[in-house]
């Protein structure tokens, strides 16, 4: 009996010493997130120590008989395991904010050398000799792939083209036999028509990178929990990963008023016909007109810029999602929801073949999801409804994530987040932002508007060529321009008429 009191106190003890180091970690990283208000934070400390020192009493001296005993060892365990996993869903959550905060000082482009499917040229070597078409407009990345080549005794002959259209012209009637282009260019491609098979009929033979400045950063406020902001929302179109520039597909500007609780969204459709603006050192074409998709082929910043400059506005922030890691995060959160208005069902995605939407709710996976948001062939609006629907796919996500039930997958949403997000917004003003949620419970009212156009086919700088293009209705332009003023300075945007 002796034998088994002794080694009962000495379990006790040793589970008081879990119970506190799990409880301490709990707290220490409640405490290096820093999101809970102080009203919330002293309690959750004074109720974290109470409760240690009662099973600690609870293990040591007052549980004597072997049923209390096993039930105050059952319940320390639970505490202890909860408080180790809430912990570290919390380290996850601190991971997620400094990575997504951690904007890259400098933006990955990738360069590729094509060949025909057909061709005989199946690797590096053979490519020596051989006749190489590229744009002028692309020359950084076309001399560091043929100079790197070069320093392996590998040389091309090339030919430069003034137009993409062009450059694919001469390399399906062979008058040349590969080509140099821009990865971030290879969705523009399949855009076209003609060349919507590019996928299927060509392939990589080789493959380089290289960086450039990342001008994009913050106008920040004095304090975003009082002073209202807008964040630019760009989802990028990039394959070869979330550090590389690619064209903007979706564009909206959050306008965000914390005093009044109002947030607008306004979106832009991203062939939207605009005057291009950058800062020095972006490398975009400077007052050219084009779509304003094309501006993200130079980063962020240069859509900010062009945004800015058509609106006559001010972006605090912006908000960069990559679209081809949507599909993960969506699948992490188990789907999401949209909405098909009457009229509005279809099974012509090019995107996912065998795939259809009807009226009413649908629910949808990462791959459905992501051909929803990027379809426009199977509505007569185009462009139009695809901002709608990319519209319903954010808010999908959003109302998703925030979901008690998030928490049975949290782990993997967090991961996944931390590669599908970056902000400029300071970690700082993120848990600035989540602590006033806290503590103020405010409930937002979301608003929505939408610049508009007409069709039609005009030059656009990147390509070099006319394609299919929405010149803006300047009425909607400066419409959207007096919602964005009217929220930023208290009212409701539904006021302007």
């Amino acid at each position: 009996m002796k034998e088994q009191s002794k080694f009962s106190k000495v379990l006790s003890i040793l589970l008081s010493v879990v119970l506190v180091i799990s409880s301490f970690y709990l707290l220490y990283q409640v405490i290096r997130l820093n999101v809970l208000p102080s009203k919330f934070l002293f309690p959750l400390t004074t109720g974290v120590v109470v409760l240690d020192a009662i099973f600690i009493l609870l293990l040591i001296y007052f549980s004597k008989n072997v049923v209390s005993k096993i039930i105050c060892i059952v319940l320390t365990l639970f505490i202890c395991v909860a408080s180790c996993m809430g912990g570290y869903y919390i380290s996850k959550t601190q991971n997620v904010l400094s990575s997504i905060t951690n904007v890259a000082k400098h933006a990955k482009n990738t360069v590729s050398v094509i060949v025909k499917e057909s061709s005989s040229i199946k690797n590096k070597p053979q490519l020596n000799g051989v006749s190489v078409g590229s744009l002028r407009l692309n020359e950084q990345g076309s001399k560091k792939a043929l100079k790197e080549l070069s320093s392996e005794g590998i040389v091309l002959n090339q030919t430069e083209y003034d137009s993409m259209t062009t450059l694919l012209e001469a390399f399906y009637n062979g008058e040349v036999d590969s080509i140099i282009i821009n990865e971030s260019s290879r969705s523009q491609i399949l855009d076209m028509e003609a060349y919507s098979n590019f996928d299927s009929n060509t392939r990589v033979v080789y493959q380089t990178s290289y960086k450039v400045k990342n001008n994009d950063s913050a106008t920040s406020v004095s304090d975003i929990t009082s002073k209202p902001f807008n964040v630019l929302i760009s989802g990028s179109d990039t394959r070869g990963g979330f550090d590389e520039n690619g064209r903007s597909d979706v564009i909206m500007i959050a306008t965000v008023n914390p005093k009044t609780h109002t947030i607008l969204l306004t979106s832009v459709p991203r062939d939207f016909y605009v005057t291009t603006a950058c800062d020095a050192g972006d490398g975009c074409m400077q007052g050219a007109l084009d779509k304003i998709t094309h501006t993200g082929i130079h980063g962020t910043n240069t859509t900010k810029r062009t945004v800015e400059q058509l609106l006559g506005i001010e972006i605090n922030y912006t908000f960069k999602v990559g679209f081809d890691t949507v599909t993960d995060l969506v699948d992490a959160l188990g789907g999401v929801d949209v909405n098909v208005e009457p009229g509005y069902a279809t099974n012509s995605f090019a995107a996912l073949s065998g795939f259809s939407v009807h009226e009413g709710v649908n629910h949808l996976n990462g791959e459905q999801a992501l051909a929803f948001a990027r379809e426009r062939y199977s509505y007569t609006e185009g462009d139009r409804q695809r901002t709608k629907n990319q519209q319903q796919v954010l808010m999908g996500i959003v109302k998703e994530a925030t979901k008690p039930s998030v928490i049975t997958n949290y782990a993997a949403i967090m991961d996944t987040m931390a590669n599908t997000f970056s902000t400029t917004m300071s970690n700082e003003e993120i848990t600035d932002l989540i602590k006033y949620q806290l503590n103020n419970n405010p409930t937002w009212k979301m608003e929505q508007y939408m610049v508009d156009g007409t069709g039609d086919t005009l030059m656009c700088a990147e390509l070099g060529d006319a394609a299919s293009v929405m010149v803006p209705d300047q009425s909607t332009v400066k419409m959207a321009k007096d919602k964005i003023n009217a929220v930023l300075a208290g009212k409701s945007s539904e006021d302007v008429k």
